[in-house]
């Protein structure tokens, strides 16, 4: 066979690195996508009534003893029949009323093997050392957009974040202490941040209200109701024209407001409940609330990823509403230092009342080329971890994966048919 002609061969060569390209660029892609799970059924086998609870125990800003990453690698993996009472849950509505119910989990040997990862990189302490890298997300122009927006705060002093139109994601500690419900469950409310006052600015208010008037029996005492009352009387104080009261008018119209929805019950999973499942309950530091009326806000959808350490960026997102700046929603992006199946250990600053909060992600979509975000874990909040088994302690910034099987259990309280939940 003589040579081949320079003709042939180049355009040859030209299509082979072309190929290549777009192959190295489909790999490429694949990292930054959305991978797709499928997801064990998790199904009601029975609810029975229970007694009301005592309401009685009383919120904690830090959690100790929790068997960590490292204390759960000593311990046996659970059985399905462990996986069943952990998953099983308890409910309590409005009214006080509680229900317990069991499930079965169908399918799990179907799901893919989900492999947990761990990494001895260096952590460092909840509390801000240094450089505070939150950010203050204090304009309503950007507080009331999405993602922000759905961000939620809890009447018990927690954040949450919104996976569905009525159903808010929190962590299980915010309403249950192990033992007993916190005393404000009992009339537990969630905070939706207001795009803006629908008064104040001359005019009748939605309702037929005039400026400044309140329906009857409404106090306006709540963290942002007060605030925006405060700025409508700096308003009929009169008419002084100074520089100042315009500014000041001005900075207290932009202040972050709430408006308060009650939740119509509330589901705490059994493996969260002390004595049931030993040194796994940090897994199950998660909560969904069921409110009485949507809010008219776009919410996260959840999301399973088997190891955040391996993406590309390898970054966490999460907001919330840490109490050392009140009424004001705070931001912050982090990479993850360790990870399990359950567990992440992550650098990101934050204070006390943003326990609770969606931490989430950004992909690509499969097939397609919008980015999208997902909820892929709670945050748990500064906790005291069992590190080897003997007593000694470290305090970690900790939050709570979402697994193929926390998924399907979350997707059916959402929905109410697990039928709904088999692909992630």
């Amino acid at each position: 066979m003589g040579p081949i002609p320079l003709s042939v061969l180049l355009p040859l060569t030209v299509l082979a690195v072309v190929v290549a390209v777009a192959a190295e660029g489909n790999a490429v892609d694949d990292e930054y996508t959305w991978p797709q799970w499928k997801v064990p059924l998790v199904r009601k086998r029975r609810t029975v009534p229970l007694s009301s609870p005592n309401f009685s125990a009383h919120a904690q800003s830090e959690l100790s003893g929790t068997c960590g990453i490292e204390c759960q690698r000593r311990l046996p993996a659970a059985s399905l029949d462990d996986l069943e009472q952990f998953l099983s849950y308890e409910t309590v509505y409005e009214n006080g009323s509680r229900t317990y119910t069991s499930v079965s989990v169908q399918g799990l040997n179907e799901v893919t093997a989900w492999s947990g990862n761990a990494s001895s990189s260096s952590r460092r302490r909840r509390e801000v050392y240094g450089t505070d890298t939150r950010f203050t997300i204090s304009d309503k122009q950007f507080s009331t957009k999405y993602p922000f927006s759905t961000s939620v705060k809890i009447s018990t002093g927690c954040s949450g974040v919104l996976v569905s139109p009525k159903h808010v994601l929190t962590a299980a500690h915010c309403i249950h202490d192990g033992k007993d419900y916190l005393d404000g469950v009992q009339k537990l409310r969630v905070g939706i941040l207001k795009e803006k006052s629908r008064r104040g600015k001359g005019g009748k208010g939605r309702g037929g209200r005039g400026k400044g008037k309140r329906r009857k029996g409404e106090k306006g005492n709540e963290d942002g109701e007060e605030k925006e009352d405060n700025g409508e009387k700096g308003e009929r104080r009169g008419k002084q024209r100074g520089g100042k009261r315009r500014s000041r008018r001005s900075a207290e119209s932009d202040k972050p407001s709430f408006r308060w929805t009650r939740v119509k019950k509330t589901q705490v999973p059994k493996g969260w409940f002390k004595g049931v499942s030993e040194g796994l309950a940090a897994d199950y530091d998660y909560a969904v609330l069921e409110l009485k009326k949507a809010p008219k806000v776009k919410h996260m959808d959840l999301g399973v990823i088997s190891s955040l350490k391996k993406l590309p960026a390898g970054r966490i997102h999460f907001s919330g509403f840490d109490d050392d700046r009140p009424g004001n929603l705070v931001y912050r992006f982090c990479s993850v230092s360790e990870e399990s199946n359950d567990l992440l250990y992550q650098y990101c600053d934050a204070k006390p009342g943003s326990s609770g909060s969606g931490v989430y992600i950004r992909l690509k979509e499969p097939g397609k080329k919008k980015w999208k975000r997902k909820i892929i874990g709670v945050f748990s909040g500064h906790q005291w971890v069992d590190v080897n088994g003997d007593g000694s302690q470290q305090d970690y910034n900790v939050a709570v994966r979402i697994t193929p099987l926390k998924y399907a259990q979350i997707c059916y309280w959402v929905h109410g048919d697990s039928s709904e939940c088999q692909v992630a």
